[in-house]
């Protein structure tokens, strides 16, 4: 009899030294629900100590919730991860709870509680180092932008403008010229710069996602829905800026759904029936003739009237080569610093090579054609040749300066005499009236859909 005394003494002292080894911190509490053991990862964890808890009721210890032991000593049943708050730190806990079965009578029951706290603010930190970055990607300003062409000149001062409200704007301009550079630096210059600024290539997301994306969805809307739902992304970028790219790419039924966010300041998830208000700044972007894809029934006019209230036109790299040596010697010293170059200059075969050709990739591909001859370039030359610019025999496409009537050269086809001198005066108009282009057909004495017809057909848009 006393050697079964003493093997029971030995094995609780083994299993006290286990609880009080352990990480997790553990309470356990006899039928009627009173403590009789904690071990040191309790207190740690609650703060509370040994005679706070011991011959106390079960629930001493919550700060936020209802007693799990109580539960499980009523219903004979474990509970695992039920949430709450313990101990006057009220530490956020996941508890665990089994009953203490001896055959079947029931003996009590232990608990296991592991923080979370450290666990929830990793969580919001992260969450908020998430807000930070896709803050962050709106990373360019207007001091970005570079160029002192008239035609982009207008372009900036206009998009400024347009920072300063809150109305949609629709960028326009051909691949490559920088539309998302504009939406970039029209977001940080706007009162919503601390806000979030969400791009959105909607020609990049398959159709039948676009919309679960953008307005998010309810719980059981299909198959697969995340259980409770999800945001979408205009209610992620609420009281900021989403920026959607390509928006000609939307289908006609999207963009009867956007055409309701734009009017109603509102969205419906997939799925759900009630609407949720959002405050979302719009900046639009196309490099396409949005008036002759209404003309072919691909774009719905009364969403492009909604979009077009401050449009600005991006002129093509073409439109104002005047800005080639400055934006070269920004990408000269970008380059540098990337390939671990020393060039400090282009030569004037060189620059006369890129002011010779067309651009019809603009920027974009002025920028591979520089990054490519600096990578060409060895480690100690300083100057790049015109043999190490990589450009295909094409000519810049502007009326052409040398074609004759005659034997004169000094009498030029008329043709495009009156193209060179249509050309400036569309320049002018849109440059004075900063872009507006009601206001600037007007004062040419054209409608606004003529005015949209000449600069089609001039090239000065797309």
């Amino acid at each position: 009899m006393r050697g079964d005394l003493i093997v029971k003494s030995e094995a609780q002292t083994l299993l006290e030294a286990i609880i009080n080894s352990t990480q997790d911190a553990i309470s356990v509490v006899d039928a009627k629900g009173i403590g009789i053991l904690i071990n040191p990862a309790y207190t740690r964890l609650t703060g509370l100590q040994k005679d706070q808890v011991i011959g106390k009721s079960a629930d001493v210890d919550i700060a936020e919730g209802e007693s799990v032991h109580l539960q499980v000593l009523h219903t004979r049943e474990a509970v695992r991860n039920v949430k709450m708050k313990v101990g006057p730190k009220r530490r956020d806990v996941l508890v665990n709870v089994a009953p203490i079965l001896v055959g079947d009578e029931l003996k009590g029951s232990v608990a296991v509680i592991h923080d979370i706290s450290e666990m929830r603010a990793l969580s919001d930190e992260l969450e908020r180092a998430r807000k930070r970055i896709r803050n962050l990607e709106a990373k360019y300003t207007f001091d970005d932008i570079l160029g002192t062409s008239v035609a982009m000149t207008a372009s900036v001062e206009a998009a400024k403008r347009a920072a300063q409200t809150k109305a949609t704007v629709l960028l326009r301009g051909e691949s490559g010229c920088g539309k998302e550079l504009f939406a970039h630096a029209i977001h940080n210059a706007s009162d919503r710069k601390y806000n979030q600024f969400i791009r959105v290539n909607c020609a990049a997301i398959a159709e039948s996602l676009l919309e679960s994306e953008l307005f998010g969805y309810v719980e059981g809307a299909f198959s697969g829905a995340r259980k409770g739902g999800k945001k979408g992304l205009f209610e992620e970028a609420n009281d900021g800026t989403i920026f959607l790219d390509e928006i000609a790419e939307l289908s006609l039924n999207t963009q009867a759904k956007l055409l309701r966010v734009l009017q109603e300041r509102e969205i419906v998830r997939v799925g759900g029936v009630s609407p949720i208000a959002v405050n979302v700044r719009v900046i639009a972007a196309t490099h396409v003739n949005l008036e002759q894809a209404i003309s072919q029934g691909k774009f719905r006019e009364d969403l492009y009237y909604r979009l077009n209230v401050l449009p600005i036109v991006i002129p093509p790299l073409r439109h104002r080569m005047e800005d080639i040596p400055l934006l070269t010697q920004m990408m000269v010293e970008r380059f540098n610093h990337d390939f671990g170059r020393s060039v400090k200059e282009i030569s004037p075969e060189a620059m006369e090579r890129l002011c010779d050709y067309d651009w019809p990739g603009n920027v974009r591909e002025l920028e591979n054609v520089i990054g490519r001859a600096m990578i060409q370039a060895k480690y100690q030359e300083s100057t790049i040749e015109r043999s190490q610019i990589d450009l295909p025999e094409r000519k810049l496409a502007v009326p052409q300066q040398q074609k004759s009537a005659g034997d004169d050269p000094n009498i030029r086809i008329l043709d495009d005499v009156v193209r060179e001198a249509e050309r400036s005066a569309l320049l002018r108009a849109i440059a004075i009236t900063h872009d507006n282009k009601t206001e600037a057909a007007h004062r040419l004495g054209i409608s606004i859909r003529t005015l949209y017809y000449k600069l089609d057909r001039l090239g000065m848009t797309e």
